[in-house]
């Protein structure tokens, strides 16, 4: 069965969703300022959809490009550039770029992005994904990029966070609706 025909799917989007929403309204590590947690009642999100759950040809950088990232709140942070994901989005073509860090020894992979709805019923500063595969990635793997898992990064809550700006490369020229809206 693929992801796509999974109920629970929704399900446990919603949970992880509340979960969020509890450590931003009570953990002392949560980017909302102490004075305003009393009053937050939650992020907005846009309502999970399938439709949002693409399926992506990957193209792994064997010798990964360093790509130099403006930060919100400081200097820029140099990432490299180890995968391509290049997927169909009613029928345009488009394509995101995953980063690590150079230090980075983790298998999670940075997905950056801006789309139509960034500065509108997104954040400014754009998204972000997070995407760790369950193996070692070849050129030609089909993976599935969720985009109802796109977050606000912690920027949009506190200028003491500093966050990478998505590089123009991963800057969609589509709304993609899905995620978290603006805070």
């Amino acid at each position: 069965m693929s992801d796509y025909d999974d109920p629970e799917w929704a399900d446990q989007l919603r949970a992880n969703r509340e979960e969020k929403d509890e450590f931003f309204a009570e953990h002392p590590q949560s980017p909302v300022q102490p004075g305003e947690r009393e009053a937050f009642d939650g992020l907005d999100y846009f309502e999970p959809s399938t439709e949002y759950r693409v399926d992506a040809e990957v193209t792994v950088h064997d010798d990964p490009d360093p790509v130099e990232m403006e930060t919100t709140n400081g200097p820029p942070v140099r990432y490299l550039r180890v995968a391509t994901f290049a997927f169909d989005r009613r029928g345009e073509e488009c394509e995101l770029h995953a980063y690590r860090q150079e230090d980075d020894d983790s298998n999670t992979l940075f997905v950056p992005f801006r789309d139509k709805t960034t500065g509108q019923q997104s954040y400014e500063g754009g998204r972000y994904m997070e995407f760790e595969p369950d193996r070692a990635l070849t050129d030609g793997d089909i993976v599935t990029l969720d985009f109802n898992l796109a977050y606000t990064p912690f920027c949009a809550f506190s200028e003491t966070f500093a966050c990478p700006l998505p590089p123009e490369e991963n800057w969609l020229e589509v709304a993609v609706p899905a995620g978290e809206k603006t805070p």
